[in-house]
């Protein structure tokens, strides 16, 4: 019987003896028990017909996969999950139609869906070290948040922070740190979570470019004192000229006369071109090296000539004549028994002929290859090479002889005539 009908009046129905009712006249008259008996069943039937029915609201709980749904009027989380068999670790949260909420908490929704988020192992990344924790947050972001990290906008986060979180995930966070920066004379404030003081550089748009270089260098660690400096490096190249000087070459010749020379072939400077290498740092230089060396034009050698040839000649000298073989012009210095350059008086000579007048001296080379030999001096007179001079060294130089009674000082340039005849070995070159 629908319960709408518990607030009409039941018509028809009445005590009266005289008939006066509208729907059971009748049946009143004739049997008056039953009639009774009748009516009190269909009002009993009215009056449960009219009884509210109590309904309890539903609640939904989703925990992973499976959906749970209880009827019950309970509206705190905590009296509606234990019921439902589920049990909470501390880690996990609960979240009432999408928005998280404490266990204790009175729901006020008349729709009610609760669903479990169970915690997540991770593994945090960090500069101190590495930790494992749980957390039941969405992203990595909130896991940052939960651990009590403050993410700036150049910190270092991998993976993203809108990255949803999922069990063994590693999330690796650096910190952004404060960096001074000296470059191309200036001085930068940067901050940079970078691993590499190359990488913090190419964050803040001063790479390293070609050759520049950096201290620290580029691959290390950011310093702890956070002082970059950045050497701006070029270098150029230039290409320099340079003569090659050439050699000489002294060759006999029988057509030269003695002690002359003469050009046989001349010389030529030759040509190399050094490719130079320069470098500088921040405008200065700093080296320069010479990378290599190319021949352009060779040297050409220069061949000389020395007489050998060996002519007689005859000549009137000091109102004497003389027939000599060579005249070379020579540096003579005197020198007496007791003018030797020795302590004592020595009369002895090289050629154990006694010192006087006469007898000349000559490096020791030429005196092996000279001895013997008559010369003609002008303001000397004929001598014969019998003596080694110690000292004659450097150039043509020859030390007359004297006796103490006749000595007579030399230092003067003279030409020194070699006389006839011309001995089988010669010295063709005086040095």
């Amino acid at each position: 019987m629908s319960a709408h009908y518990c607030n009409k009046p039941i018509t028809g129905v009445t005590n009266n003896r005289k008939g006066t009712g509208e729907i059971f006249p009748r049946l009143i008259y004739n049997n008056k028990m039953k009639i009774n008996r009748r009516l009190a069943l269909l009002l009993i039937s009215f009056l449960f017909a009219c009884q509210p029915t109590t309904t309890h609201p539903a609640v939904t709980i989703i925990d992973n996969t499976k959906t749970i749904t209880l009827q019950t009027d309970e509206r705190v989380p905590s009296t509606l999950i234990t019921p439902a068999g589920i049990t909470l670790a501390p880690a996990d949260r609960v979240l009432s139609n999408g928005l998280p909420i404490a266990l204790d908490q009175l729901i006020t929704n008349n729709t009610i869906t609760l669903q479990i988020r169970h915690a997540l192992n991770l593994t945090l990344v960090t500069p101190d070290g590495q930790k494992q924790i749980q957390s039941s947050v969405f992203t990595v972001g909130e896991v940052l948040q939960e651990t009590g990290i403050q993410l700036s906008a150049s910190d270092l986060l991998d993976p993203p922070a809108d990255t949803p979180i999922t069990n063994q995930i590693i999330i690796n966070y650096s910190p952004a740190h404060q960096l001074t920066v000296s470059v191309d004379g200036k001085t930068l404030q940067i901050q940079s979570s970078a691993r590499t003081v190359g990488e913090a550089l190419a964050e803040a748009r001063i790479p390293l470019l070609g050759e520049d270089i950096s201290f620290p260098a580029g691959n290390e660690a950011p310093p702890a004192d956070g002082q970059i400096k950045v050497v701006r490096v070029s270098e150029s190249v230039i290409l320099a000229q340079k003569p090659i000087p050439f050699e000489s070459e002294l060759v006999a010749s029988a057509d030269i006369p003695l002690d002359q020379n003469q050009i046989l072939q001349p010389g030529e400077t030759g040509l190399s071109v050094h490719r130079i290498r320069i470098r500088y740092e921040d405008g200065k230089e700093t080296s320069r090296v010479t990378e290599n060396e190319t021949t352009v034009r060779p040297p050409k050698k220069r061949v000389l000539g020395y007489g050998t040839k060996v002519e007689i000649k005859t000549a009137i000298v000091d109102g004497v004549k003389i027939e000599y073989w060579r005249a070379v012009q020579m540096y003579a210095t005197a020198y007496s028994p007791c003018r030797s350059g020795t302590s004592n008086c020595s009369y002895g000579t090289s050629s154990g002929i006694r010192l006087t007048k006469g007898i000349v001296a000559l490096r020791h080379s030429w005196y092996l290859n000279m001895g013997g030999q008559q010369l003609y001096i002008p303001g000397y007179g004929r001598a014969t090479v019998g003596d080694v001079c110690g000292g004659c060294v450097g150039k043509p130089w020859i030390d007359l002889g004297y006796d103490e009674d006749n000595y007579q000082q030399w230092s003067s340039w003279v030409t020194v005539y070699f006389l006839t005849p011309a001995p089988t070995t010669i010295i063709y070159v005086l040095q």
